[in-house]
């Protein structure tokens, strides 16, 4: 057992190039009642330092720029809430109180941003940025991808990564539209994403012609076969979905997480929608140790720090992390929605572990 496990390990660090680590996956859940859920992992091989934040009305941004001189100004019509990283002001994954939900994801070695003239700056925004620019200005996602249109976003390096971030985005709203916009070779590109499921690179078309592939499967049992007489039947239940990929891939992900949110059972309320959509994101829940790249002579290890959904119809955000997997939430309609800073709601905190043993009888 020892050496199986020693050459999967060093399988897993042979693959680490093409898995890319960094593996969040997402999906959406769209109940009977109207609501629409969306949800993701965030996977990373270092602590992003993630709490939650809420952006108010009112709150002035300047962006950045490749160069350090100061980018779009503009001004956040919309609150928004959800999960930033390193203390940033901004959001990550996160919904405004229009029903709105941005949430960057890894795209590494196919994210090229756009190049900066100098009468660029003026509109120019850094690739964290995007996001939270989208959720503070508009409330769906038309108006978003127009907003998208008329900005700049440049090849920024983040001060605290010491490199620019390879990120594409996914969008959502309480219509349940959803679109993705990936910037490939200096341009923006957007595609419509009907199917709400989103992991990393390749490209977001890539993944979606990667899926015929995998028209044999099913979510029913296989019947029975008869050959020569010899009546066959498969092993046990699930065995429609007998060559679903399993492992951490992008491509496995996506693949994935578009069997089990289309095989779903439909949700009758945003809640129901909710804990089912953290029921789903189990499947991807990557612990520490499963997932290793090794690069200038260090091990690092993804794991998934967080996990958020959004209620779209309702203006809330849930989440849980690695050391608390309790689902807790915020909702917009009752935090300071006009505050004169941004707020901020720690996620930290152990897991809790309840003992029962006196309701024994």
């Amino acid at each position: 057992m020892k050496r199986l496990l020693h050459a999967l390990v060093a399988v897993s660090l042979i693959i680490s190039d093409v898995a890319s680590a960094k593996a969040c996956t997402g999906i959406r859940i769209k109940p009977a009642d109207g609501s629409v859920i969306c949800a993701r992992t965030l996977e990373f091989g270092t602590d992003l330092q993630s709490n939650i934040v809420v952006i108010p009305r009112g709150k002035t941004y300047v962006g950045s720029t490749p160069g350090g001189e100061p980018g779009l100004r503009w001004t956040t019509r919309y609150a928004t809430t959800g999960a930033n990283a390193f203390g940033m002001p901004i959001t990550v994954d996160g919904v405004n109180e229009r029903g709105l939900a941005v949430g960057l994801f890894y795209f590494p070695r196919y994210a090229k941003y756009q190049s900066i003239a100098p009468a660029d700056l003026e509109r120019t925004l850094a690739p964290w940025e995007l996001g939270t620019y989208l959720l503070g200005t508009a409330a769906t996602v038309d108006e978003a991808l127009a907003a998208a249109c008329n900005v700049r976003v440049g090849e920024v390096v983040q001060r605290n990564f010491g490199f620019v971030p390879p990120c594409h985005y996914v969008l959502h709203d309480s219509a349940g539209n959803c679109s993705v916009i990936e910037y490939v070779e200096g341009q923006m590109v957007v595609r419509d994403n009907p199917l709400g499921v989103f992991t990393n690179a390749p490209t977001f078309d890539w993944h979606l012609t990667n899926l015929r592939n995998y028209t044999n499967l099913r979510i029913t049992n296989v019947p029975p076969v008869d050959l020569v007489g010899i009546n066959l039947t498969g092993f046990g239940q699930g065995n429609g979905l007998l060559g679903l990929p399993g492992d951490f891939t992008p491509p496995a992900r996506f693949v994935r997480a578009v069997a089990f949110a289309q095989s779903a059972v439909p949700a009758k309320s945003a809640r129901e929608g909710v804990l089912q959509a953290f029921h789903i994101l189990n499947q991807f829940d990557i612990p520490r140790g499963a997932v290793r790249e090794v690069g200038e002579g260090q091990e690092h290890i993804d794991y998934t720090l967080w996990t958020g959904a959004a209620d779209l119809a309702n203006h809330r955000y849930y989440f849980r992390t690695f050391a608390n997997s309790r689902i807790r939430m915020v909702d917009l309609s009752r935090v300071k929605r006009d505050a004169p800073e941004v707020l901020t709601i720690s996620m930290a905190g152990d897991e809790e572990i309840t003992d029962v043993s006196d309701q024994a009888k």
